[in-house]
């Protein structure tokens, strides 16, 4: 991968500043340096569009600087020279962020017109989950499928190789996640975060739970070998850990300005995977830290969006937002804007989905409106309607519910008395598929 060119320096900047203020009032000028700002352009795009207009790049990138500098904001955490990193809220931030708060932290179905039935809730919510952790999984190298790695998890089987146990381990943290919303971050927390992350899936099963040591160098490299990151070194992450737990819990403090807890929960993300600090499983870590920060914050709907799938379909974004920050005087403001674009597009992406799931919803309450099934029943044969190969395991169905086993074998086994399902025993389990009555009932 290309690492960007760093931008000019600051006093040269600062240098070149006096000069551009003398086109500082040029409709081309302003017009290119405010869309800059307004996208959060880089040095590496702005000067190619500076060039592109008719402009000097260095007199331009001198005036978008500069109003960066003026309404910068200081971290409690520093690079690897020692330096402060630094971070600001955009326009293009601020409207994400005011979209966030009011749609994602409100009632499931928030711009379609009607909701999701609270029945269904865990269903989606489950379906959602598995999608990260097979996202997160495959974004790291997990060699598998998402159609194996969903039976997988849904029948309850155990893993059948590497991959597929990094996507099982993933599910497990997340589960282990949602059940200590309450929990403070600490060192422990994040350890056993990791070690929930990574094991069996190492070839060193002891850099599970516990981070690098002093022989341990890592280094973050691209496909093709070329180093993109030397993280700090390992005598400094028990400092660097301890600023991350105190700011990670800081939210109620009156001693510390603002921060809104989206852009909190991101930082969260960066600087774990900026400091790195074990020999692997950092960046499924940084991303479940992530994801902790969210929910812990009240925004209980980002259990419904698997934001590792977009970065899975675009990984160059997601290492070039890290190495905007690197380049340009450990501005984290790159990495926000990065992600808040990304959450924009999982935003969209669950409002389709809901609208799918309600057509959905509706067309099987037509179909199946006088048979004395439960809600359950019902998606389940949609499902099937839409997927007439399918087998169905009362374990599996159980999972996708979030219900008792005696519950799921009593809508499985009623729906075979209905004649819509019939069943055969495939191994120690029953196995029931759709009949010609159900599927010419669709």
């Amino acid at each position: 991968m290309r690492i960007p060119e760093s931008p000019p320096a600051i006093p040269k900047a600062l240098a070149e500043l006096g000069k551009a203020f003398e086109f500082a009032l040029d409709p081309v000028m302003a017009e290119v340096v405010a869309d800059s700002q307004r996208q959060y352009r880089h040095w590496d795009k702005l000067r190619f569009v500076a060039s592109g207009r008719g402009l000097d790049p260095e007199r331009v990138w001198a005036l978008v600087k500069a109003g960066r500098l003026a309404n910068r904001r200081f971290l409690p955490f520093r690079g690897v020279g020692g330096e402060r990193f630094t971070y600001g809220v955009p326009d293009v931030a601020q409207r994400e962020l005011m979209l966030i708060d009011r749609q994602l932290a409100g009632r499931i179905g928030f711009d379609t017109e009607a909701p999701i039935p609270d029945a269904h809730k865990e269903r989606f919510i489950r379906d959602s989950l598995m999608e990260e952790a097979i996202s997160s999984s495959m974004l790291e190298g997990a060699a598998t499928t998402v159609r194996v790695a969903k039976e997988m998890l849904r029948s309850g089987r155990s893993p059948r190789t590497r991959g597929e146990r990094m996507v099982a381990n993933n599910y497990r943290a997340i589960l282990f996640i949602r059940e200590n919303l309450r929990t403070s971050l600490s060192r422990e927390f994040i350890l056993e975060l990791q070690r929930i992350l990574t094991e069996d899936t190492l070839d060193k099963p002891e850099h599970a739970g516990r981070f690098r040591k002093p022989d341990e160098p890592v280094v973050v490299q691209d496909a093709y070998g070329e180093t993109l990151h030397e993280p700090p070194v390992a005598g400094e992450l028990p400092e660097r850990i301890a600023a991350l737990c105190r700011f990670a819990n800081a939210s109620k403090r009156a001693d510390e300005g603002f921060i809104h807890p989206v852009v909190r929960a991101i930082i969260l993300h960066f600087q774990l995977a900026y400091d790195h600090p074990f020999c692997d499983g950092n960046g499924r870590t940084a991303r479940a830290l992530f994801y902790w920060s969210m929910l812990r914050a009240g925004y209980w709907l980002f259990e419904f969006l698997p934001i590792s799938r977009l970065i899975y379909r675009a990984p160059s974004k997601y290492a070039r937002a890290f190495l905007y920050t690197e380049t340009d005087d450990l501005d984290c403001t790159y990495f926000i804007v990065y992600h808040l674009r990304l959450i924009g597009q999982a935003r969209r992406d669950l409002a389709g989905y809901l609208r799918e799931k309600q057509r959905e919803l509706a067309e099987a309450e037509g179909l199946f409106k006088r048979a004395p099934v439960n809600h359950r029943q019902r998606a389940l044969l949609a499902h099937a309607l839409r997927h007439p190969d399918t087998a169905y395991t009362i374990e599996a169905h159980q999972r996708s519910h979030g219900v008792a086993y005696g519950t799921a074998r009593a809508d499985l086994f009623g729906l075979e008395n209905l004649g819509y399902l019939s069943r055969s025993k495939v191994g120690r389990q029953f196995e029931f598929r759709a009949t010609r009555k159900l599927l010419r009932h669709g």
